[in-house]
């Protein structure tokens, strides 16, 4: 079992305010804002006065694509121009990672492996890896230094696992995973990066 770095992995956090913005921030990014909907000069139709202006006794009405009216256009609706995305700063966004990290650490759900264990590209050996960690049957968040043609292979195929690089860590996968398992060689990286000494 490797050693912690209590600067990453044991922070007292006092309240999850940061790490709620960094994870909300996380799902803004990922919005896209393809909807959109047809205002009332762009709804087939319409071109003809549904009545004539007086002597009907009802409202007058110049189309019947008016907002208000069945068929009709959509007010205020999206235009596909929509920007969802929020920004967090660099020393924030490290900051709510390493919260992430030590709440997860404080629920003893951070784990290692050895780079002694090799994985040749067969799902076996990743399943064997885990199960040795005993959270094969876990929602897994498995971290490491570099994503090798034989560590994908292995991997790919576990669909409780998700893998990602040292240096991509993010709030969401952290807090939704049941347990971080990172490499020897993924916990010295992550802890430099979050440490401010890589840029």
């Amino acid at each position: 079992m490797a050693t912690l770095n209590k600067d990453v992995f044991g922070l007292t956090v006092e309240n999850h305010e940061l790490v709620k913005l960094a994870y909300d921030a996380y799902l803004a990014n990922a919005r896209s804002s393809h909807a959109k909907t047809l205002k009332r000069g762009e709804v087939r139709g319409g071109g003809k006065k549904p009545w004539r202006q007086k002597g009907t006794g009802r409202a007058r009405f110049g189309s019947t694509r008016n907002p208000i009216w069945r068929h009709g256009g959509v007010a205020f609706g999206r235009t596909g121009n929509e920007n969802f995305t929020k920004k967090l700063s660099r020393s924030s966004k490290l900051l709510a990672v390493r919260q992430a990290l030590s709440l997860k650490n404080a629920n003893k759900a951070v784990l290692t492996f050895a780079d002694t264990v090799k994985f040749d590209g067969k799902t076996k050996s990743a399943v064997k890896a885990l199960t040795e960690l005993k959270v094969a049957d876990k929602n897994v968040l498995a971290v490491v230094a570099e994503k090798t043609p034989e560590v994908l292979r292995a991997f790919n195929n576990l669909p409780n696992v998700k893998l990602v690089r040292a240096t991509y860590l993010n709030v969401y996968d952290i807090m939704n995973a049941d347990a971080v398992v990172f490499s020897e060689s993924a916990l010295k990286a992550t802890e430099k990066w979050l440490m401010g000494e890589e840029k």
